[in-house]
């Protein structure tokens, strides 16, 4: 049964954790500017003395996140906590991709996350090795079929996808993401390797959690709270978030059925 803190708030059930993964586009901030009450929440945990990861499927290093964390506002003390898909990504590239010819699939603005390995990229698909998915191009930013189309001739290739989200709310207005391209590819038969929540290794590279009693905090029911399940964590969704909709129609039970995922808890914003 999913228990609502709307009333009792987080701090009825810290005591029961020792690490919180908290998402941040949905949860801390709505992609211009944070939220009061999120951020009250991080000082709150840190002066019990309780440790928390802000988890970003966000496809850029972590340091990139953290700079335009502060120019919305943020402390730094807390941006030290950012840990992003696009940082496990960019481990797992350097590793095992550095020198091969990638085709990027995604806005200029994320050129950080290859600007160490950027002579490699092509700027024709059918000469390069791999696929580097971190979102959809500037002037293709609503048109999926123009990714089918792109793809057509290159399924036998990866594709790394350094952001599972299939969708985000910025302000109010509702965007494609990474994972729905990714969706594409995989549906005419492509792989793909993802980078980023639900997914172990994001959670696993960004803080030592063996043997931790753990809550995942999130927006999202395909990535945070899925997550959480994969990996035996507890879980709050924030319902203003993303399912806002789906929830006042037709109740945080039914969403569970028809995501088939196990929700703890819910608020409809992070407040303490």
């Amino acid at each position: 049964m999913t228990k609502n803190l709307d009333k009792e708030g987080l701090k009825s059930i810290a005591a029961n954790y020792d690490i919180f993964y908290i998402d941040l586009w949905g949860v801390v901030h709505n992609g211009i500017k944070l939220h009061k009450h999120a951020i009250q929440v991080l000082m709150a945990i840190t002066e019990v003395k309780k440790n928390y990861v802000l988890l970003t499927n966000a496809p850029r290093p972590s340091e990139v996140v953290k700079k335009s964390l502060e120019k919305m506002g943020m402390d730094k003390r807390i941006t030290g906590k950012v840990y992003s898909s696009g940082e496990a990504s960019l481990h797992y590239l350097k590793k095992n991709y550095l020198d091969k010819k990638f085709y990027h699939i995604g806005q200029s603005k994320d050129f950080d996350l290859f600007e160490d390995f950027k002579v490699n990229q092509s700027k024709d698909i059918s000469e390069s090795d791999y696929l580097l998915c971190t979102g959809l191009f500037e002037n293709q930013f609503d048109n999926l079929n123009y990714y089918k189309e792109l793809f057509e001739n290159n399924i036998n290739k990866i594709m790394i996808c350094t952001n599972p989200d299939l969708i985000v709310d910025k302000g109010n207005k509702r965007e494609l993401c990474a994972g729905s391209v990714a969706m594409v590819f995989e549906k005419m038969g492509g792989k793909v390797v993802y980078f980023g929540k639900p997914f172990p290794e994001v959670y696993n590279q960004s803080i030592e959690n063996r043997n931790k009693k753990v809550l995942s905090i999130g927006d999202n029911l395909n990535t945070d709270i899925k997550g959480a399940n994969l990996l035996n964590f507890d879980s709050l969704l924030i319902t203003n978030g993303i399912h806002k909709n789906e929830i006042q129609n037709v109740g945080i039970e039914a969403i569970s059925k028809k995501y088939e995922v196990v929700i703890n808890f819910i608020q409809t914003e992070l407040k303490w």
